[in-house]
C-alpha cells in the first residue's frame, strides 16, 4: 500500500508502513544524478535536482528517521519539542514545507575539553535539525565531488583509520619526509565567515542564510551569531568541510611533482586533513615553517579563520606527534602507529571511573556496561600497533575489579573471592564472569563474561581510495566489494554469524538488501531447542520481524487465526 493514501486516522500506521529501503533507494538515485549534472557543468539542472530531493516524500521520512534515531534524539531544542511517537514522526513530515519556515534560536549548552576548557554546542529543535538534515542530503553528493582527496572528517564512507592510514603511507618510506606539520585552526566552527559561506556553499541560500542568522539563547538571553557554523547542527559539518575544501590543493600547487634538469623532483609534501584537525609532511622544518605554513594562514583568512599558535607544531617524525588517539612514530627504520598515551590514559579512567560509581551493582550489571566500552576503544585501535595496549589495558582492568571485589567482600579470603567473581572460560583462568540459568550446546554453563582486549586480533586498516565519491554512480561497484570485504574481516572467527552470512551470500533473509558494517545486524531467532532457526538481519528488519510476531501471538490468543 503506498503510504501517501493511506487512511488520515491511522497516522500511527503509515509512518510503520514507509518502505524504508525504497526510501533509500529513491535518494540515493537523486544524489548520484546531482552529481553526474555537477560534473557535466548543468548547473540549472543541479539546483533542479536539488529542489526535487528537497521536497520528495521520501527524502523528508528519512531525514524525520535519522532525527528520531541518533543519540541526540531525546535532547530537545529551545522549543522542549520532541519526537518520539509514529504518530510525531509522520506529522513531522507533513510540517518539513519551505515556504514559511523560519527556524528557531539554538539552545546553547557547554561540554568540557581534555584541556579543562569548555566548547560551546548549539542545540536546534527537531524541526530545524529535520529540515538541516533534508538540505544535507541535496548538498553532501556536490560537497563529495569537490572535497580535497585526503580529507576524512565527516564525510560519507570516510573514517579516522582512513587518515591514520594515509600519514602512514606518507612517512613510512625511506625516503618520506621527516617533518611534520601539526596543523589546529582556532575555533573552527564558530568563527567561519558568513559572507564567505553564503557565497561559495551551493544551496538554498534564503534557507542558509536563515541558519546562520538565526542566534542562540543562553541564561534565557538571545544573543547574534554573526559568524560561524554551530556545533550541534547536522549540516554544520558538512558546510565546514567545504569551507576547508581546496587547502590540499592550494599546497599542492606549489609543492607539486615537477622536472628539473630532465629529472623528476618530489617535493615530498603531502597533506592529511580529519575535520578541522591536519598534518602536512616536509622534507625539511624550513619549507614547513616558511613555505607551507604561508600558505595555510592566507588561506585561512579568508575563510575568516586562523590557526591555533597553542597546537600548530612542527615535529621530526623520530618524535613522533599524536594524531586521532594515535602515535605516529619512527623507531629506528620503521614507522609504527600506536595508542597514544593520552588515549590510552582516558579509556583507563573511564572504566575506573565506571567500576567505582558501580560498587554495589550486580556482577552481571557491570559486565554488560563495561563491554561496550571495552569493546569500542578496541576495535577503534585493532588496526594500530596496540598488542602491548591491549595487553597493559586487560592487567588495569584486572586491578580495577579484583579491587571492587575486595570491597564487597572485606571479610572473605582471596580464594573465596576468585572463586565467587573469576571463572575458567576456554584457556582463560581468571575471567570475570557470572553463571547464567541457560545452557550452550554442549552442555556447559553459559557465562555472562568480560571481554579480554587481548583476543581481538590487530589487522592492517584497507584505505579507502583518495578519489572514490560514494555519490558517484561509478563508484558503486568498488564500494560494494568494499563493504563486502569489511564485513567479512569483521566476522573472521565468529563462527555462526560467519556462517550464516555465507548462507545468505551476505542479504538479510527478511528484506533482501545487502548486510554490511554500516547498516549492522542482528540475530533472528525462531523456535525454540532443536527446531530453532537462526538468520542475519538488518536491525529495522528484526523490530518489524518481532512486531509481526507479536501481532501474531494476539491474533492467536483471541481466535482471529489457527494455529
Amino acid at each position: 500500500m503506498d503510504v501517501k493514501t493511506c487512511a488520515a486516522s491511522d497516522i500511527a500506521g503509515q509512518w510503520e508502513r514507509i518502505d524504508w529501503n525504497k526510501a533509500d533507494r529513491y535518494v540515493k538515485n537523486l544524489q548520484m544524478r546531482i552529481v553526474k549534472a555537477f560534473q557535466e557543468g548543468k548547473k540549472n539542472k543541479v539546483k533542479s535536482l536539488q529542489h526535487l530531493l528537497t521536497t520528495s516524500f521520501y527524502a523528508k521520512a528519512l531525514a524525520v528517521k535519522r532525527v528520531t534515531e541518533n543519540q541526540g534524539k531525546k535532547t530537545a531544542g529551545v522549543d522542549g519539542e520532541i519526537w518520539t511517537t509514529p504518530k510525531d514522526r509522520y506529522q513531522a513530515i507533513e510540517r518539513l514545507q519551505r515556504r514559511g519556515y523560519n527556524p528557531m534560536p539554538l539552545k546553547r549548552v557547554y561540554i568540557p575539553k581534555k584541556n579543562g576548557k569548555k566548547r560551546p554546542l548549539s542545540i536546534p529543535t527537531m524541526m530545524d535539525r529535520a529540515m538541516q538534515t533534508l538540505f544535507k542530503f541535496a548538498l553532501e553528493p556536490i560537497a563529495e565531488t569537490t572535497a580535497d582527496p585526503n580529507s576524512y572528517g565527516f564525510r560519507a564512507k570516510r573514517c579516522t583509520q582512513d587518515a591514520i592510514e594515509q600519514c602512514f603511507t606518507s612517512l613510512n618510506k625511506g625516503k618520506s619526509p621527516k617533518w611534520v606539520l601539526e596543523g589546529d585552526i582556532k575555533g573552527c566552527f564558530d568563527n567561519i565567515s558568513h559572507e564567505w559561506i553564503l557565497e561559495h556553499i551551493p544551496m538554498d541560500k534564503e534557507i542558509l542564510q536563515k541558519w546562520l542568522k538565526c542566534g542562540y539563547i543562553e541564561t534565557k538571553k538571545l544573543f547574534p551569531t554573526g559568524f560561524g557554523s554551530p556545533q550541534g547542527s547536522p549540516i554544520s559539518p558538512t558546510i565546514s568541510n567545504m569551507v576547508l575544501d581546496g587547502l590540499e590543493k592550494a599546497i599542492k600547487d606549489k609543492y607539486h611533482k615537477r622536472t628539473v634538469n630532465g629529472k623528476a623532483f618530489f617535493p615530498k609534501v603531502n597533506f592529511v586533513r580529519y575535520a578541522d584537525d591536519f598534518i602536512v609532511t616536509g622534507e625539511s622544518r624550513e619549507i614547513l615553517e616558511s613555505g607551507v605554513k604561508p600558505i595555510i594562514i592566507e588561506f585561512l583568512a579568508e575563510r575568516g579563520l586562523e590557526l591555533s599558535e597553542e597546537k600548530t607544531l612542527i615535529t621530526h617524525i623520530n618524535d613522533g606527534f599524536d594524531f586521532l588517539g594515535c602515535n605516529v612514530r619512527m623507531y629506528g627504520n620503521k614507522l609504527l602507529t600506536k595508542p597514544s598515551k593520552k588515549n590510552f590514559e582516558a579509556i583507563v579512567s573511564k572504566i575506573r571511573d565506571v567500576i567505582k560509581s558501580n560498587q554495589s551493582a550486580k556482577q552481571d550489571f557491570l559486565i554488560r556496561t563495561l563491554n561496550p566500552i571495552i569493546r569500542g576503544w578496541v576495535n577503534y585501535q585493532k588496526y594500530n600497533v596496540s598488542a602491548q595496549a591491549f595487553e597493559k589495558l586487560d592487567y588495569e582492568i584486572w586491578e580495577c575489579l579484583w579491587q571492587w571485589c575486595k570491597r564487597r567482600h572485606p571479610k572473605k579470603s582471596r580464594k573465596w573471592i576468585a572463586k565467587k567473581y573469576f571463572h575458567t572460560i576456554g584457556n582463560r583462568t581468571w575471567t570475570f564472569s557470572v553463571p547464567t540459568d541457560g545452557k550452550m550446546e554442549n552442555g556447559e554453563d553459559y557465562y555472562i563474561r568480560l571481554i579480554y582486549a587481548t583476543d581481538t586480533d590487530i589487522r592492517r586498516f584497507t584505505k579507502i581510495k583518495a578519489d572514490a565519491n560514494p555519490f558517484d554512480e561509478n563508484w558503486q561497484l568498488y564500494f560494494e566489494e568494499r563493504a563486502d570485504k569489511q564485513m567479512r574481516n569483521e566476522i573472521k572467527g565468529r563462527t555462526i554469524i560467519n556462517r550464516l552470512y555465507k548462507a545468505q551470500q551476505g542479504c538479510c533473509s527478511h528484506c533482501g538488501d545487502k548486510i554490511t558494517l554500516e547498516t549492522d545486524f542482528r540475530i533472528h531467532q525462531v523456535g525454540n531447542g532443536k527446531n530453532m532457526t537462526k538468520s542475519l538481519v538488518h536491525p529495522e528488519c528484526h523490530q518489524e520481524l518481532h512486531a509481526l510476531e507479536k501481532c501474531e501471538m494476539l491474533a492467536l490468543e483471541r481466535g482471529l487465526i489457527e494455529a
